[in-house]
């Protein structure tokens, strides 16, 4: 018996060389309960100065008891903490998560990364100026992954929304040290309206980030294989072209 046959020869791999490593970046679950604690967070700021404001206007009348009306200013002071600390954090896991999807991006279709993350961290968390940047980082990063036309108007609408926001935010801080009556109502007014805007700025967000989660970076690729007409010209293998060998011999090679 010939101990020698046709084998498949199987190349060893050579190791690519070694690319650096990218920063991870939160996972999408963490973002989302992020931004979902921080919304009710928003929302209840938003209903406690609404009770505020009902006490202010009971209070033109009828004299509060002094253990509510300090409950009322300490629990507006209290949610106004925990509205910056949910808004902070949840900027942070945003950017963080923007950095890294955005070099994954870059990587998979070999593309350098033009700004660097001091840039883009800067460029994100400073007052004002994130309004222009943070949207343009966005929508760079929509133009990589090819998804600018069905993320263009979830991005605007949360642009216009941010906007408004912060205008909002910041009249209700220019009015904050009021002291009549009326300016103190009319500033509770506006910061009912300012968390409730955020609220609404962050529900913008979700809907842009959904927007890229929805689509992986790295799509599994598709093999498409072209088959032609069989030719009529072309004769059909007969049964008895199947086999070469004789009888009595062994197989060829």
């Amino acid at each position: 018996m010939p101990r020698w046959g046709l084998a498949d020869r199987v190349d060893q791999a050579v190791p690519a060389a070694r690319q650096p490593t990218l920063a991870a970046g939160p996972s999408a679950t963490t973002v989302r309960a992020t931004l979902f604690i921080t919304q009710l967070v928003l929302c209840i700021a938003a209903m406690v100065f609404v009770v505020r404001y009902v006490l202010l206007v009971i209070n033109r009348n009828t004299l509060l008891n002094s253990v509510v009306a300090g409950a009322s200013v300490w629990l507006g002071v209290a949610v106004s903490l925990a509205a910056m600390v949910a808004v902070g954090t949840s900027a942070v896991l945003l950017i963080r998560w923007l950095t890294a999807r955005r070099a994954a991006a870059l990587r998979h279709r070999g593309l350098p990364e033009q700004r660097s993350r001091r840039a883009l961290w800067v460029g994100c968390l400073l007052p004002l100026a994130n309004l222009v940047w943070a949207p343009v980082y966005v929508i760079e990063l929509a133009l990589v992954e090819d998804h600018y036309p069905r993320l263009r108007r979830p991005i605007v609408v949360w642009w216009g929304v941010w906007v408004f926001s912060n205008v909002i935010s910041i009249f209700a801080i220019a009015t904050s040290r009021v002291s009549d009556a009326q300016g103190i109502a009319n500033n509770t007014v506006m910061m009912v309206l300012g968390y409730l805007c955020a609220a609404a700025t962050l529900a913008a967000v979700v809907r842009v980030f959904e927007g890229f989660e929805r689509k992986p970076v790295e799509r599994p690729a598709r093999r498409w294989i072209v088959a032609g007409p069989a030719s009529a010209d072309r004769p059909a293998a007969s049964p008895a072209a199947a086999a070469v060998e004789s009888q009595g011999q062994e197989p060829a090679a």
